[in-house]
């Protein structure tokens, strides 16, 4: 009989752990890279590594419920005529028909118009269920084109010109053949049932002049009525977003690194961008160089979970959020009760990321009929609007903790940093000291 082996005995390495062995060896039997959906699966600094300072005695608090605080939030206010007036600061990121179902397109749909906030088309055009039930819909205008007419763009409540997505900036993501069935692949102008690559950069533009007559053509088509966002990847934040202002823009959006793709090569979601945390002070740093601060608005994404995560990107100065995992998964994504199912494809709740195979069990991220039938978009709204709700509530929580009447009156000086590394990315001191790393003092 082999001797039993004392798992105390080994010790893994931390180069080569079992995990990258694991892919060493697929790589070298598959001859291709991974690709998969989800976000950035490695540790970076996040808002969880700042806190909120309450008020007492130097600084006096909101009382509970009783006093007023404000989360209404306008977006497009710098040359639009119909800015958008939303309830809240938390918007639906971009997420295409493809990607997902038509039942969850409808659902994020109804559920952002319950709690009076917007959400996205995403890649792959508009669907009649996401304008039918979207009281504020933006309208995503991409590389690929794919399902962009000027008739649609009409309908829309505001114009998104995705640049960069947090999750492959300089990247494009995937959709594989079997998600495209005949109503995909006809509202893409693609052939059923063949693997699609969404193009990296604009066909049609190369840099920020060329941006800038982009803008003017879309806000000539919609007769200057609807604002004009610019979507980037958090990379070179303060030039982009800075080139994005010059261009016109009325909105601008910046996705960290932990932001979400329904598919792309790994190495680009684990290797590419910068945190959420330092992409946010660095566009604010933007802005205020110009200017523009608070006149150009600012939508920042990627790993936003919590009503706390909200507070602190907008007390590092950003006029709003946006959500698109945890809105997927406040709808039924990885739902635990599909734990059988998630076992017979090979993964488990709370790990599926698979979303480019459309073998979703919960029905969102699939294109097979029956598989969708089983989201009831009406349900699925009504979640996702309950989780809007608490974020919301969180968020006053803590803005009425700080003596805050309006959830935007919260700023850098409201927080300290846990660690070395967020302080110097925020430029928030140091809990316990007045040190913020860079700046000289202790």
């Amino acid at each position: 009989m082999a001797n039993k082996i004392d798992p105390s005995w080994l010790r893994e390495s931390a180069a080569f752990s079992r995990p990258v062995i694991r892919e060493i060896q697929r790589a070298a039997r598959e001859g291709i890279y991974d690709i998969r959906g989800g976000g950035a699966k490695r540790t970076v600094p996040t808002f969880d590594d700042l806190l909120f300072l309450g008020a007492s005695v130097s600084r006096y608090p909101l009382e509970g419920y009783r006093e007023k605080c404000d989360t209404g939030v306008t977006l497009g206010t710098r040359f639009a005529q119909k800015p958008l007036e939303l309830s809240i600061p938390i918007t639906i990121a971009g997420m295409s028909f493809g990607a997902l179902s038509a039942q969850a397109k409808e659902a994020l749909g109804r559920g952002a118009s319950e709690v009076g906030t917007s959400t996205t088309t995403g890649d792959g055009g508009m669907t009649p269920e996401e304008r039918g039930q979207s009281r504020y819909l933006v309208y995503q205008y991409l590389p690929s084109r794919y399902g962009m007419n000027p008739v649609d763009l009409r309908k829309a409540d505001a114009i998104e010109v995705v640049v960069g997505q947090g999750a492959k900036p300089g990247g494009g993501g995937m959709l594989l053949g079997q998600k495209i069935s005949d109503r995909v692949a006809g509202m893409r102008n693609l052939p059923q049932g063949i693997d699609q690559r969404s193009a990296c950069r604009h066909p049609d533009w190369t840099g920020p002049d060329d941006l800038e007559i982009k803008i003017l053509e879309l806000r000539e088509i919609t007769d200057w009525q609807v604002p004009v966002f610019v979507k980037v990847g958090a990379t070179r934040t303060f030039f982009d977003v800075q080139l994005a202002v010059k261009a016109g823009a009325d909105v601008v959006v910046v996705d960290g690194m932990q932001g979400g793709t329904a598919a792309t090569q790994d190495v680009f979601i684990e290797h590419v961008g910068i945190p959420t945390l330092p992409a946010t002070r660095l566009a604010v740093d933007a802005l205020k160089d110009l200017g523009m601060h608070r006149e150009v608005q600012l939508i920042v994404s990627g790993g936003i979970r919590s009503g706390a995560d909200v507070a602190k990107a907008l007390a590092l100065g950003a006029d709003a959020v946006s959500i698109g995992t945890a809105a997927l998964i406040a709808m039924g994504d990885n739902a635990p009760e599909y734990e059988e199912e998630y076992n017979r494809i090979g993964t488990s709740a709370g790990y599926y990321d698979d979303w480019q195979e459309g073998r979703d069990p919960t029905g969102i991220s699939t294109q097979d009929e029956a598989l969708g039938r089983r989201l009831d978009p009406v349900k699925a709204g009504h979640r996702l609007a309950n989780y809007l709700r608490v974020l919301t509530l969180e968020l006053q929580t803590l803005a009425r903790a700080a003596g805050k009447t309006d959830v935007h009156n919260l700023e850098p000086e409201d927080m300290v940093a846990l660690t070395v590394e967020a302080a110097a990315m925020a430029r928030i001191p140091l809990a316990g000291t007045d040190w913020i790393p860079g700046q000289g003092g202790f």
